[in-house]
């Protein structure tokens, strides 16, 4: 029971870091499509409105996940970085560069600058959430073996479910930005930038749901273990995902902007504890389950005790960031970032 409740625990926090980190990776790919320095202004400056109060912030949720699966299940923790190293490194040197480059951006004046730290921020946007999804998909394909690194170091990460799964990533991080910037230019009066990013959410949105398709096919040719346990024990939330999805686009096109944000997030949200569901008890291939994995019951019983004394601080906290920061109105205009 411990144990399945530091799992709980830390897989809501990654929910949190798809729903929010997510946003921020995809307002980084709208930002590298908005289009040149004039035609693309009023896009950028809304979008840095939108994040640069908690592009930071959001980067909790994954120090505490990582600090979970450290504390919690220490022998899998072990075993996904060290045969994971390459795609976590390259993770974390993108989130290193994108937040660099986002504060260098704001910091130039020369056009040039700007331009060139925009590339580096918007890129690193792109490739972070991709190694991430790769990351996911290694361990959910069970390429990741129990020991130190055991695995293969390139094609535990590179292969057709992987990179089905940065793929998926990117394109999730897309349309939850795009959906999420909607109902920030329509709070904000500018019906024109609404519209725009609702072509955005509604492009994104339908390329998801073709990759996801074309993943089925994927998952049953290289991880038949996971498509079963997503086609029988997850199949609910499959489905829950699926409607959430379809019904978060019908919101987009009547501009119901609050509620597709609602419908967007738990299609994402949905599609995580699909995966969680599909593989549970297992967390790693062979034989290493949640109770096996599991540290021992006075550290568990420690990680959920100063879990909840950290929660009753930092998450009151970040709901008041975030409501201040919703608060705020937009000024197109207000920042000429290239």
């Amino acid at each position: 029971m411990l144990a399945d409740a530091v799992l709980a625990v830390m897989w809501a926090g990654l929910t949190c870091y798809a729903l929010f980190g997510g946003a921020d990776f995809g307002a980084g790919l709208w930002d590298l499509l908005a289009g040149g320095s004039r035609r693309g202004r009023e896009q950028r400056a809304l979008i840095e409105h939108a994040i640069g109060p908690v592009w930071e912030a959001n980067h909790v949720w994954l120090i505490f996940v990582v600090v979970m699966l450290w504390t919690g299940f220490p022998t899998v923790f072990a075993a996904v970085m060290s045969t994971l190293y390459l795609p976590l490194t390259l993770t974390a040197l993108g989130i290193i560069a994108r937040g660099a480059a986002f504060a260098f951006r704001k910091a130039s004046t020369g056009l040039w600058q700007q331009r060139l730290f925009g590339a580096c921020f918007a890129g690193s946007s792109v490739v972070t959430p991709f190694f991430l999804g790769t990351v996911a998909g290694a361990v959910a394909s069970d390429r990741v073996p129990p020991g130190l690194a055991t695995g293969n170091l390139i094609t535990s990460w590179l292969n057709p479910t992987s990179v089905l799964g940065g793929f998926l990533a990117v394109l999730a991080c897309a349309h939850v930005a795009a959906v999420y910037l909607c109902a920030d230019a329509a709070r904000g009066g500018h019906q024109e930038l609404a519209t725009a990013f609702r072509r955005r959410a509604l492009a994104s949105g339908l390329l998801s749901g073709v990759v996801a398709l074309a993943g089925i096919a994927v998952l049953h040719a290289d991880t038949p273990r996971l498509f079963h346990g997503l086609t029988h024990r997850a199949l609910p939330l499959i489905v829950l995902s699926a409607v959430a999805g379809t019904a978060g686009l019908r919101l987009l096109v009547l501009g119901r902007w609050a509620w597709a944000r609602a419908a967007a997030a738990l299609a994402v949200a949905a599609v995580l504890w699909a995966w969680g569901a599909a593989q549970y008890p297992l967390m790693l291939h062979p034989g290493v389950t949640v109770a096996s994995a599991a540290a021992q019951g006075p550290v568990l019983v420690g990680t959920l005790v100063v879990f909840a004394v950290g929660a009753a601080v930092v998450v009151p906290s970040l709901l008041w960031l975030y409501s201040l920061a919703q608060r705020d109105p937009h000024q197109p205009g207000a920042s000429d970032v290239a």
